[in-house]
This record gives structure tokens, sequence and C-alpha cells, in this order.
């Protein structure tokens, strides 16, 4: 259950996993001002979110991979939590994205009048 601190009109002002000081309100994670003030389980913005946090992965472990960083270049905080999601999309089966193939790009770029680029 998050701990919600509220603003002078009573409004959620922040959330936290902790108290942030004794005697705290916390609220289920699934109360209406907890979803409103995350932007609602279901809205478009949270989904456009999660979608970029799966690109910046992707762009970290492509990066990687062309030694361009190296994972210990990172915090040790973002290393931990780059192994959690990669462990978790493993472990769920979650392929890594595919920025072009899903997305209808494929028909939109068209680079059969480049030539051989090789």
């Amino acid at each position: 259950m998050p701990y919600v601190l509220r603003n002078a009109l009573g409004a959620v002002e922040s959330l936290h996993r902790d108290a942030p000081h004794a005697g705290a309100e916390s609220l289920p994670a699934d109360h209406p001002e907890v979803q409103a003030f995350m932007g609602g389980a279901s809205s478009d913005f949270g989904r456009l979110d999660a979608d970029f946090v799966r690109v910046i992965e992707d762009v970290i472990d492509t990066l990687i991979e062309r030694n361009v960083i190296n994972i210990t270049d990172l915090p040790d905080q973002a290393q931990a939590k780059l192994f959690a999601r990669k462990s978790y999309r493993e472990r769920s089966g979650r392929n890594p994205l595919r920025l072009f193939e899903d997305s209808g790009m494929v028909d939109v770029i068209n680079d059969t009048q480049l030539g051989d680029l090789t």
C-alpha cells in the first residue's frame, strides 16, 4: 500500500513506498485517488511510458552489445534494475522489442531505392 502526502487542498501530492513520517496516510494501490495520481491504470500516457522504458532498455542492450558502453559504466542501482527487468522478461517469455515489425513501419520505410550499402 502506498503512502500519500496531500497538498493544502487535500489532493494527493506524492506517493511513497515507505511512510514519509509517523502516522502517514496509506491507501490501497487500486484506490481511485492513487490511480488518478498515477494517470490511471489504463491511461494512454502510462502505456506510452511503459513502451518507452522498453525502448530505452533495448537501446542500452544494443549499446552494450556493440561495446559502446559496459554494464559496469552504469550506477549499481541502474545495473540492478536492468538485470531485474531482463530476468523478468526472460522468465515471462517476452522477447526483445522489434521496433519496426509490429508497428507497421516496415511498410513505410522503403529502402529498395538505396541499393547495396555493403
